[in-house]
Parts: structure tokens; sequence; C-alpha cells
């Protein structure tokens, strides 16, 4: 699941489409074969003066909550997958030969066990197709709504998986990973409640989805403490409570419709055609017809008077020279903007792209899947494997939370070819370190590992929010996304190759992953900075030719 660096704040595009508020400004809206045509029956968004500070205060508050309880909780699948072996789910799989050979997993059972995890992976990216068209048609409480029923039977399934004549634990986790987006993309919305602190308020959300994979941590906590009396049945019924959390406070809190976006106010603020109504012709008191337009020019007054308070100190002037900074710093701002969605897929941006996310997106999820396995054949000792996958469960929360805010610097204050070479060197790095079959080579793999997974998912959120622009995001992106979403399910054939041919030696994948990423991403770059720099040049060239225009006539005066 990635984070998503396109709020509320990032363009004064007077279209509903332009914030993350709305999945057609794509917060994770994935939409890879479908239109994004919003539906014409809209209801009117609310307007965020109009609901008072303090009950916006507790919406930001509750979806912060809940999306820290069930956002992401799939992705704490390194901190569960211990407790799982323990509690013998698809040992049965296992003979007896192998049992006592490994003294932990057989080939069977680590497969299985793996590919629910790669299901539920495969399923956070894809599902946002289905979210997307809910949270357009009718608004992020019926969203919300869906996301814990989703949620419920996901928890219901795991809890009871054992009795059931279906695989109840691969549905389940399925479930738990639908429900997830549900909540948390129609979550996004609120950033649009204190549009000065949309940046605060998405990354608070951001975090809480990162934090979310903690909850399994906190429960493997408590099984170990119980001596294994809190089973995974006990737990997933107690976490009923969660969806239930959400289903009441999405009826009784959270807001039907989508807050206006701060384009649609700024849109608002200059709009003064509705001094004039077309019933003034009827009207044959002229001194009527002025009282009556004075009246709505004092309200349009008021109106502008709130949303400038609501907008902050800095005026939309200010703002915008921000914005087009930040574009200009960026280098690739607007390289495939107005171009269709077919142009843009069919293009090397496109292409390039969607194949480092893909392998990238596979690596960090087969880590995910395997870090235990893999240093346990490294390190040759099974306790100090624990230990490093103990300190990952804690890392993996933390680094979402932590890096957050460095992202946003990173992003706004430098050029896009530079980050993606921060992207493929980081990922170089922690493909050397992953090799390595020492302790301190394991921690320094996570510490990058942990800081690298956000950056990189936003990174690419953000790379085509710049170069597709934001008509055509729901479908490129969520493309994009979609691909790399599926080609996870090559995680099984990894294991295979792994577990088969190189004996669980997990160095000989991580090689062949490290040289794959390794050079799709000096492609990507070598491209990025190739066409960026021609648009520099070209965007020169321009201003040069304006400059003479301009001047001319003043010589010939």
């Amino acid at each position: 699941m990635s984070l998503h660096r396109v709020n509320s704040m990032s363009s004064y595009e007077h279209v509903r489409g332009s914030s993350p508020a709305r999945s057609e400004h794509r917060k994770m809206s994935f939409n890879p074969v479908g239109t994004w045509v919003p539906p014409a029956a809209h209801e009117e968004p609310i307007v965020a003066f109009e609901v008072s500070k303090a009950k916006k205060m507790l919406q930001v508050l509750t979806a912060v909550i809940y999306c820290l309880l069930a956002a992401g909780v799939v992705f704490g699948y390194a901190a569960i997958k211990p407790v799982l072996v323990k509690e013998g789910v698809y040992r049965d799989r296992c003979t007896a030969e192998e049992m006592e050979q490994s003294g932990g997993t057989c080939y069977e059972q680590e497969l299985r066990l793996n590919l629910m995890f790669a299901t539920a992976a495969v399923a956070t990216n894809v599902c946002a197709l289905p979210v997307g068209t809910v949270l357009d048609k009718y608004g992020p409480r019926v969203s919300g709504i869906v996301g814990s029923i989703l949620i419920t039977i996901g928890a219901l399934l795991f809890a009871f998986a054992a009795e059931l004549p279906i695989d109840g634990y691969i549905s389940g986790y399925f479930f738990l990973a639908l429900g997830g987006p549900f909540v948390f993309i129609s979550s996004f919305q609120l950033s649009n409640t204190f549009p000065s602190n949309s940046g605060l308020i998405l990354a608070l959300l951001t975090g809480a989805f990162d934090s979310s994979s903690a909850i399994f941590l906190f429960y493997r906590l408590i099984y170990t403490a119980s001596n294994g009396t809190f089973t995974t049945q006990k737990f997933f019924l107690v976490y009923l409570i969660v969806p239930a959390f959400i289903l009441v406070v999405q009826i009784f809190v959270m807001p039907s419709k989508s807050y206006k976006t701060v384009g649609e106010l700024v849109s608002q603020v200059e709009d003064r055609s509705n001094d004039i109504d077309p019933t003034d012709g009827d009207i044959e008191d002229e001194a009527r017809i002025e009282r009556l337009r004075e009246e709505r020019r004092l309200r349009r007054e008021s109106v502008v008077s709130e949303i400038t308070s609501l907008l902050g100190k800095k005026g939309e002037s200010q703002q915008q020279k921000q914005e087009d900074q930040k574009k200009k710093i960026s280098g690739v701002w607007g390289a495939l903007h107005g171009q269709s969605a077919l142009q843009q897929i069919q293009s090397p941006w496109f292409i390039l792209v969607t194949l480092f996310t893909m392998v990238q997106m596979t690596r960090i999820n087969y880590f995910v899947a395997t870090i235990r396995p893999q240093y346990e054949y490294l390190l040759k000792d099974s306790e100090r494997a624990e230990l490093v996958n103990h300190v990952f469960d804690v890392a993996l929360p933390l680094g979402g939370v932590i890096s957050v805010p460095f992202i946003g610097l990173v992003l706004d204050n430098t050029s896009t070819p530079f980050v993606l070479g921060l992207l493929v060197a980081t990922a170089t790095t922690i493909g050397v370190l992953g090799v390595l079959p020492y302790l301190w080579a394991a921690y320094a793999n996570i510490v990058l590992f942990v800081l690298y997974r956000p950056l990189y998912y936003t990174t690419v959120s953000d790379y085509a929010a710049k170069v597709f622009g934001f008509h055509t995001f729901g479908k490129v992106y969520g493309l994009i996304i979609c691909l790399a979403g599926i080609f996870n399910f090559v995680q099984s054939a990894l294991d295979a190759l792994t577990f088969k041919i190189f004996d669980k030696d997990p160095r000989p994948v991580n090689v062949i992953l490290l040289m794959t990423a390794l050079v799709t991403g000096l492609s990507l770059i070598g491209y990025v900075w190739y066409k960026s720099r021609s648009m520099a040049r070209e965007s020169l060239e321009y201003e040069a030719e304006e400059a003479t225009e301009t001047e001319m006539p003043e010589a010939m005066g």
C-alpha cells in the first residue's frame, strides 16, 4: 500500500478532480480499465467552514484512530507469522520427516503462509478500483461502512478458519486486506477540513496506516506473554470491536459527503456570477433589483471572508507561487499533461516506471514475508534470526511515521531525477546488505528498508501526478499499481526457487532481484534525466521567444 503524495493544497485547478478528497484525484484510486468520469448525480460537497471546528477535529482524530487500527494491518505479517507457525497453521502440509529436519516450517507450509500475505498484498493494491467506484457514487460514509463489513468478514473467517471447509486463513486475510483501503482512502477527504493544515492531516493518516502494521506485533507480544493461551481465534474475536467502532462512527460522527477541495473553494471565491440572477429581468423595480444584487454581493463577500480565514494567512497568490516553484524544481512537471491515458500508457515514462515499480514492490513484499527464514540461513542461528525479526516488527511501523515529514521535504525541494537516483542507490545498498551474513548488516538493512519503503511508495505517486497529470491519474497510476500488485504473485515462484533449487539459500534470489531492480532503475533514471534536461531547454527557449516578442513592440514605438 502506498503513501500518496497528492494533497488538497497541491493544485489550484478548479476542478473536482484535483484533490485527494476524491478518488478521481486519485488518492490510491486505481482504475486500470474504466473511466474516471464522476456520476452526474453527485451530491454537493461540504464546505468546511459550515461545520464546527470541534466536530471537524473529532472527525480527523476518529479517522486517525481507525486507520491506526485497521488500514494496513495485513502488512504486519512478519509479526503474526511466528504465531501462526506456533498455532500449527498449515502444519498438516508437512511430513513428519520434514518437521524433524527443519524444526520449524516445511516448504509447503512456508509457501502457503507466504501465499496468504502475497494474496493480501495484491488485493490491497488492486481493490482501490471498487473503492473509487463506491466513493465516487455513494460518498465516504458508505465507503467506510463497506470497509467495516469486509473487516468483520475477514476477522470471522480467520477466527474460525480451523473449523471451516474452506481455507479461512487466506480468505480471512484477503478480506482484511480489502477492508483497509475502504476505510483509509475514504478518510483522505478530511484533509480539506483544515486546508491550511492539509499536509499535517495527510501525514497523520499515512502515519496511522504505516503504524497499523504494529497491531499484529502487539498481539504477538500478548500471545507470548500468555504462553499461547490467547489464541488467534480469541484475538480476532476481540478484534471485531474495531469494525464495530468504524461502523458506529461512520453513522454518527463522520461526514456522509466529502469536503470541498481548495480548488473548489478558490473557484467559489472568484465566482461573481451569482451576484446576478436570471430572474432579475422579470422585476420592473430597478431599486429592488439593485437591493437584491447588493444582498447577494454581501453574502458572497461573507463567504469569501470565511474561505479566506479557512485557507489561513497565506493568500492564494502566495500559495500558487510556492506550488509553481515546486513544479519547476521537479524538472518533469507537465511532461505528459493533456495527453490521453492511452498515449501516456504507451510512453517510456509509463513503461519504465511500471517495470521499476513491479520489481521494487515485489522485493519489498518478499522481504516482509521471508525476513526470518532468510536470516536463519544467513546467520546460521535461529535465535538471532528471531531477534532480527522482532526488531523489524518494531521498526516497520516506526519507519513510516518518522520518515513522512522528511519525505515531503525531499520531494518538494529536489528534482525527480535526483529522488529516483536516491531510491535506486538506497535499494541497491539494501540489496547488498541483504546478502551479507552479519548481524550488523541485518540491522543496517532493516533501518534502510523501513525508511526506503514509504519513500518509494510516495515517490511513485508523486512521479505519476507530476508527469501524467491529475485528469488521468486514476487510470495511469492505478494501472501501475495494479500491474505491480498482480506481479507480486511471483513471490510463490521465488519461494520455490529458494527452497527447492537453492536449498533455502536466499542470496541467489536476492541477487537476481537486486540486479533486475538496478537495471530497471538506471534505465528509468537515465530516461527521466534526459527528458528533464530537454524540457528545461525548451522552457528556456520559450521564455526567450516570449521576451523577444514583448520587447519588439516597445522598440518599434
